[in-house]
């Protein structure tokens, strides 16, 4: 009988010995805690797996899951896992027309969602030929906790190869139909286990969970580690600033998006002595910026760790955590970079032609490894599109590697702005945009225009106090920069529109300001 190499199993197997030990503190809003064992999680998530058995699904089935952030959410993933089919989280801001997509595209088996939606919810899956649709509540409340009841708290976990999928990942979809990226069992494990090796992670670690967990980063990156370490974790369904500071003491790591580093340096409570018992802060997701990086250092003696990833690949680059063998034992975190490609992770840069480039050069980041998806569901044309001939990913993202063997990220190929022939990178113009007074940051779209094709226009958010002028930062702008790479247009905006995991949205920005020049026509 082939090795079960079920992802549950694995964690599963990770377990303290000690299953009565707290494995999480949920902290509610009020400070009110809920204390979760080891057991508790065990034996709910057997519960979950047993229904789903008994529903008699076919392999590969999906299970459709729209809820708000809790537990009972986690031990869902872990059920679905442990039966071997195939979850697929969705974010908790899709309304109707993207339910109804998602649910069209995927043809989920099961869909679980608030109690409050099942009216409509339930309504899009069954015309689309769900079989069962449960729901499921922040409070412990909904249908499929009270019809998991009925069953038995132990469970054998089904028997998965490597390459069985065990999710379906959805990409955010702010250019064109989203993609449902198929992560097998094998994909995701290999990572998990290279991150508690390269992150240096412990028995004794304690983990803030503050991010949502219909993402890769929540969803993967954090609980995974956590489980695979047998580590505790702070539980909030959501971030507070305040409370996740006070939390910070009896903490030893912090996952999070660079929008929550700002707004911790926002709490005065914030200090050396608030991190004192703190090993390592990691930020993803979106680019952090080296203000806020720098600004972090200084106030709290920590310095972030950035890392790099997709929902197609998991984690692919980190800073590193200390000294890393294959790069002259360097342990620097720098800066503007999201660090080396991982053990296990094979990163190039290439040419339009997938010829690789020479570090320093600028061109497309292309990945493989274990953890690297197969490609995406039912879209076979599009995922030929995204493989070199050799096998290589092509991420979509632009950067370069320098001579220590740091990556840098310079924007996405999407966004990179051709402007009279001439390439230009939007991460370098915001790089020098955001370092000049009263620019807290900043984005920089191209849009139509009749005689170059496309220009730059860059939005600016003032710093809190200040009011610099447009046209005094395109001025300073042209004294750092080429004149091609000089945005034709710049504007204050109150804040930039971003996603759920703090990307900017620029698809939206490049709407808003796509027809600035069209009566230049």
């Amino acid at each position: 009988m082939p090795a079960n190499e079920n992802l549950f199993a694995a964690l599963r197997a990770a377990f303290p010995e000690d299953l009565s030990a707290t494995a999480i503190e949920a902290i509610a809003p009020d400070g009110s805690t809920l204390y979760y064992t080891w057991a508790d999680l065990d034996h709910a998530s057997a519960r979950i797996a047993n229904l789903m058995d008994s529903l008699n699904l076919p392999q590969g089935a999906r299970v459709a899951v729209q809820v708000e952030k809790s537990v009972e959410t986690l031990t869902l993933y872990l059920a679905t896992l442990r039966a071997g089919l195939v979850f697929l989280p969705l974010n908790t801001a899709y309304r109707s027309a993207e339910i109804e997509y998602f649910v069209r595209d995927a043809e989920p088996a099961v869909v679980v969602c608030t109690p409050a939606a099942f009216g409509w919810v339930s309504k899009i899956a069954f015309q689309a030929g769900t079989q069962a649709v449960y729901t499921l509540g922040d409070d412990r409340s909904g249908s499929l906790l009270e019809r998991a009841a009925h069953h038995a708290e132990t469970h054998t976990p089904a028997v998965c190869a490597a390459d069985t999928l065990a999710a379906i990942v959805y990409t955010s979809g702010t250019t064109g139909r989203s993609k449902g990226a198929m992560l097998t069992h094998g994909n995701l494990l290999a990572n998990a286990v290279m991150l508690k090796e390269y992150w240096g992670w412990r028995k004794d670690d304690v983990l803030i969970h503050a991010l949502p967990i219909f993402h890769v980063h929540g969803l993967f990156v954090a609980i995974h580690a956590a489980l695979l370490g047998a580590s505790k974790m702070l539980w909030f369904a959501k971030f507070d600033p305040a409370a996740v500071v006070a939390a910070l003491p009896r903490a030893t790591v912090f996952m999070g998006v660079p929008t929550l580093y700002v707004r911790m340096l926002g709490e005065t409570a914030l200090n050396r002595n608030a991190v004192s018992n703190m090993r390592l802060f990691i930020s993803g997701s979106a680019p952090l910026l080296i203000e806020t990086f720098r600004e972090w250092q200084e106030r709290t003696g920590h310095t972030i760790l950035e890392r790099y990833g997709m929902s197609e690949t998991t984690m692919l680059t980190s800073n590193p955590y200390g000294p890393d063998a294959r790069y002259d034992n360097q342990s620097e975190r720098r800066g503007g970079t999201v660090g080396f490609p991982l053990p296990g992770v094979d990163l190039r840069v290439a040419d339009a032609q997938d010829r690789a480039l020479p570090a320093g050069e600028i061109g497309g980041i292309q990945v493989r490894g274990a953890s690297v998806f197969g490609g995406y569901w039912r879209m076979p044309e599009k995922t030929a599109q995204e493989f070199t001939r050799d096998g290589w990913f092509r991420t979509g993202d632009v950067g370069q590697v320098d001579a220590r063997g740091y990556v840098h990220i310079v924007g996405r190929s999407k966004d990179l702005i051709i402007s009279g022939g001439y390439n230009v990178y939007p991460a370098e113009i915001e790089g020098v945009l955001n370092e000049l007074p009263g620019v807290q940051e900043s984005a920089v779209v191209g849009v139509p225009h009749p005689d170059f094709g496309e220009v730059g226009v860059a939005v600016v958010v003032a710093r809190p106090g200040s009011q610099p002028a447009p046209e005094a930062l395109l001025g300073t702008l042209k004294t750092q920069l080429a004149n091609y790479k000089i945005p034709k247009h710049c504007v204050l905006v109150p804040d930039l529109p971003r996603n759920t995991m703090g990307k900017v949205q620029k698809n939206l920005l490049r709407e808003a300001y796509g027809g600035l020049f069209a009566a230049a026509k």
